[in-house]
């Protein structure tokens, strides 16, 4: 119940908006408002100015972007927002403040309040251009919403845009009933279902699709690649952690040392790039300097480990350290010994071959009494690494990912790409060239990359694993969730977000990077400067680089498509045979999907890389997404999308979500030519996102079942897709949503693979009627109860006598029959 007084106030402040009303008839109020820092921007309706009823139940109209993500001030806050309709271009303008200093304002523009255009981020001097100069009357107020006083603006509306508003509303809340369906609820939702009957026609009609559908996106996120993929075993080994990757680091971390203090310096480093390293002064007695590794260091019994580092002596005498692996109950499983003679920078290296298996052992180098050495770069490898590689991977990881087959690799990442603000973006060149001469860099998921694995590693993986290289540049941006300073920093719009992009006076240099990448990956090796850097680094021969990505979820405002037209153009004037893949936002739908769509058509991108990590529901209701894909605009990537549940697992329901979806992509994968699942790794105890495709330890790989189910589309692809009609003896739209279907053919192997999945709690029936005769099949099955984790696929051979093929598609499952030769 309000206070009297509280009614009288509104009620006055209602009668002076009389004259409003005569002049809109047939209208209503609208209040427009924010939780000052708690919301974005909200809407409530009124017939008199009083009484406010809530449009969406408290939703938000709009969001801010500006900023990172956190619970700080300047996260992605709304304060004070400012509605406006102009009597000019007849669209709704929202300013609001980003921070509360007020000194920072963001823009956005609707045609109808529920539809908005990207945001634009400016400086209060800057107002003039934003604000419109002819407006509908607005007056700022207090209103009562739900009770709870809040301060906004009022202004009117026809009750026929208030209708369409509560339209689009509903239409939403229906949307996120049918994506929030989950497996749990099919007891209650398919009530005395009984197995259902399927037919499946194949015909002869079939058009061409990519052949490079199934690729994967290696981002390092989860010690996906230190401590990961990238198979060194020392951390920190170049003394350069620091607090700026993670609070509470510094060149130490990772370290510990016996019989002396552990001193770094910087004095005369063996690089620039590299400035710190240890100096240790035994003249009290030897001293050890101890590394565990990543969580400790695995050995393997009979297996052999190269040891290298880099010293200079500091004595009157050679320093001779005694290197050794040992286990935790002190056993020594291997030693050898080196020998610091140089007064100079100088590299060392022994192998060892271990005498005993250990899960957690321990490095440790010992310098004898008397000796001052300078050490850095301590590095030891397994020999048994993927291909036997120098600076190589680990083996069983990256045949986990080669067992994919993977046509592609997305590298290094997305949001590591562009980094965490201008100064770091990761700079291509940085990650090339001799490991003690590499940069490194603070991940922004909160620990160090070493870079070892760089981008010379990278393409050599491609090429071994028999996959396109997918290289990722910033757009001239930095990831929109920056928060880091940069070196232009003066104020918050150049501290937070997008930080104004790249300044323009710098941005000749950084497309001549993008150019100078492409020259390392594909120029000659005696003609060109980068085509001999590669040479240098062991690979005379091009990889033959044939795509490049410009962007990665970016706003696309006014600062990104400046950036990123001056690289796309200078590319395609240099380049014309590289592919640019473009990119069109972190989402589905919204205002930056719209704008780059709009802004990738304007320019003629071929290729827009689209993410999105939604529940299984939405995948089992948008079967359709791409069937209306423009065939004549820009191909599709599908760089990021995963099925997420509540906790995130990854489980039968997920898994088979993916696989049914897939099956829509693949009838559309003459438009869609990529996809990569995301994340791809992660490792036991230094998670930062979950559901990843493959968990591991220092000890062992755990294949996701989502993994089961790329594997068997990477494994079963083709390059062209085959029409097929199912009819169904159950005509209900959940039960035929959850049946996919999905025919192709390979020419390479002139086989015919069909993939079957069944997202319903009964058994289907199933008849395939072949366009031909068949003999035999392999048929590879993966089932289970929605919540299971750990099954894998089951493969068999199929008898066939004829052109029709009876099977039974198990409740919760996926089933590949591959007929071979087409026969």
């Amino acid at each position: 119940m309000l206070p009297t007084k509280i009614i009288a106030i509104a009620l006055m402040c209602a009668a002076s908006w009389l004259s409003m009303t005569a002049q809109v008839p047939d209208s209503v109020y609208i209040f427009s408002y924010a939780e000052s820092g708690k919301s974005g921007l909200r809407l409530a309706v009124s017939d008199n100015g009083v009484n406010w009823t809530s449009l969406g139940d408290g939703m938000n109209f709009v969001t801010s972007d500006f900023g990172s993500w956190g619970g700080s001030a300047t996260s992605k806050k709304m304060y004070s927002p400012r509605l406006y309709f102009s009597n000019g271009d007849k669209k709704w303008h929202a300013i609001w403040q980003v921070t509360p200093s007020g000194g920072t304002y963001a823009h956005a523009v609707s045609d109808n309040l529920i539809d908005w255009r990207p945001q634009t981020f400016f400086r209060e001097s800057d107002m003039s251009k934003y604000r419109p100069t002819s407006y509908r009357k607005v007056d700022s107020r207090e209103a009562y919403i739900n009770g709870k006083a809040q301060y906004g603006s009022v202004q009117k509306i026809s009750k026929a845009e208030a209708d369409y508003i509560n339209k689009r509303i509903a239409e939403r809340k229906a949307a996120d009933a049918r994506h929030g369906e989950q497996a749990k609820d099919d007891p209650t939702r398919f009530a005395g279902l009984k197995d259902v009957n399927a037919t499946i026609d194949i015909t002869d009609n079939s058009k061409a699709i990519s052949d490079k559908l199934i690729g994967i996106f290696f981002e390092d996120i989860n010690y996906a690649a230190d401590g990961g993929l990238y198979a060194e075993l020392v951390r920190n080994r170049d003394f350069e952690f620091s607090s700026n990757d993670r609070h509470g680091w510094n060149p130490t971390t990772g370290w510990a040392i016996e019989g002396a203090e552990l001193t770094i310096d910087t004095v005369a480093p063996i690089h620039p790039n590299n400035p710190h390293y240890a100096a240790i002064d035994a003249s009290n007695g030897a001293v050890e300097l101890v590394n565990n590794g990543f969580d400790g260091i695995k050995l393997t019994k009979g297996e052999g480990y190269n040891f290298s580092i880099f010293g200079r002596s500091k004595g009157a005498t050679p320093g001779s350290i005694n290197v050794s692996l040992v286990t935790p109950d002190g056993a020594t499983a291997a030693n050898a010994t080196v020998k610091i003679a140089s007064k100079e920078w100088r590299k060392y290296e022994v192998s060892m071959k271990s005498r005993i298996n250990a899960d957690s052992a321990r490095l440790v180098v010992k310098i004898p009494a008397n000796a001052r050495v300078d050490l850095d770069m301590v590095s030891l490898f397994p020999q048994n690494t993927f291909k036997n590689r120098r600076n190589g991977l680990r083996k069983d990881l990256a045949q986990t990912l080669a067992d994919l087959k993977p046509r592609f690799v997305r590298f290094p990442g997305g949001c590591v790409a562009h980094g965490q603000g201008i100064d770091n973006i990761y700079d291509w060149k940085g990650s090339v060239g001799p490991l003690e001469a590499r940069k490194p860099l603070s991940n922004l998921w909160g620990y160090h990359q070493t870079r070892g694995l760089g981008y010379h590693e990278y393409f050599q993986f491609c090429e071994d694993i028999n996959a396109e290289p997918l290289p990722v540049l910033a757009a001239g941006v930095p990831c929109q969730n920056s928060n880091h300073a940069a070196h232009h920093t003066h104020d918050e719009l150049t501290l937070f977000g997008q930080q104004d992009g790249i300044p323009m006076e710098e941005m000749d240099a950084y497309v001549q990077d993008v150019l100078d990448l492409i020259e390392y990956a594909n120029g000659d090796a005696k003609s060109t400067e980068w085509g001999r850097k590669r040479a240098e680094a062991g690979h005379p021969k091009p990889f033959n680089l044939k795509y490049i990505g410009i962007g990665n979820e970016d706003l696309i405002s006014p600062a990104f498509k400046v950036r990123f037209k001056m690289i796309n153009d200078a590319v395609r004037e240099k380049y014309p045979d590289i592919t640019v893949v473009g990119t069109v936002g972190p989402f589905y739908e919204g205002a930056d999907y719209i704008e780059g769509w709009e802004f990738a058509r304007e320019e003629n991108v071929p290729m827009v890389d689209e993410h999105y990590y939604v529940s299984p529901g939405w995948m089992i209701h948008n079967q359709h997404y791409y069937d209306n894909y423009d065939r004549k605009g820009p191909k599709v990537y599908l760089g990021e999308y995963a099925a997420h549940l509540p906790g995130r697992p990854s489980n039968i329901e997920t898994a088979l979500a993916e696989a049914l979806y897939l099956t829509s992509v693949e009838r559309n994968a003459d438009v869609v030519e990529m996809t990569s699942y995301a994340p791809l790794l992660a490792k036991d105890r230094n998670t930062q996102w979950t559901p990843d495709l493959i968990y591991f330890s220092n000890n062992d790989v755990r294949p996701t079942v989502d993994y089961y189910v790329h594997k068997l589309y990477g494994n079963n692809s083709g390059n062209r897709y085959v029409d097929s009609k199912v009819t169904l003896d159950n005509n209900d739209d959940a039960v035929s949503k959850r049946i996919g279907v999905s025919v192709v053919t390979d020419d390479k192997s002139g086989d015919m693979i069909i993939k079957l999945v069944n997202m319903l709690p009964v058994n289907v029936n199933t008849t395939v009627n072949l366009p031909y005769s068949a003999k035999s099949a392999t048929l590879t099955r993966l089932s289970g109860s929605p919540v299971d984790k750990d099954v894998k696929p089951v493969t068999s051979t199929l008898k066939v006598n004829g052109s029709a093929i009876p099977t039974t598609l198990p409740k919760y499952s996926m089933t590949v029959i591959r007929l071979k030769n087409g026969k």
